[in-house]
C-alpha cells in the first residue's frame, strides 16, 4: 500500500513539475507594445506580484495589462520612474500563469521611455 501511495505522489509531483516547466520556460510569443503607462503596483493577498497597465488608445478596450517578475528589479524601477509617460514594453507571453508569478500571461522583460506626444489643441 505504501509503495502505491509513493508512486502516485511521485507521479503527481512529476506531472506538476512538467506543467510548470512548460508554462514557465516555453514562451507562447514575444513582442512589443507601446502606450501610456497608467498603472504599476504590487498587489495580492498571499502572493505579492507586480502588475501594470498601459493605455493604447482612448477607449478602455485598448488597455494592455501585464505582469513583471519580482526578480526584474531594474524593470520595476524603470516602470515606477516612467509612470504617466509613453513607454515601449518588450514582453514574453506564456501559455498560462501561476498565482505566484502574476495575474496575466504577459511578462515584461524590458521597458524604454518614448517621446511624449504633444498635447493637441
Amino acid at each position: 500500500m505504501k509503495k502505491a501511495l509513493v508512486t502516485i505522489l511521485l507521479g503527481i509531483l512529476t506531472l506538476f513539475m512538467l506543467i510548470y516547466a512548460i508554462v514557465y520556460f516555453v514562451p507562447y510569443s514575444n513582442g512589443v507594445r507601446s502606450g501610456e503607462l497608467i498603472k504599476i503596483s504590487k498587489k495580492g493577498v498571499v502572493f505579492k506580484t507586480w502588475e501594470g497597465e498601459i493605455s493604447q488608445g482612448i477607449s478602455e478596450s485598448q488597455i494592455f495589462e501585464f505582469s513583471v517578475l519580482s526578480r526584474n528589479k531594474d524593470v520595476i524601477q524603470k516602470l515606477q520612474d516612467y509612470q504617466g509617460r509613453n513607454v515601449k514594453l518588450n514582453y514574453v507571453e506564456r501559455y498560462a500563469t501561476f498565482s505566484w508569478l502574476g495575474d496575466t500571461k504577459y511578462y515584461i522583460t524590458d521597458v524604454v521611455k518614448q517621446k511624449d506626444l504633444p498635447e493637441s489643441q
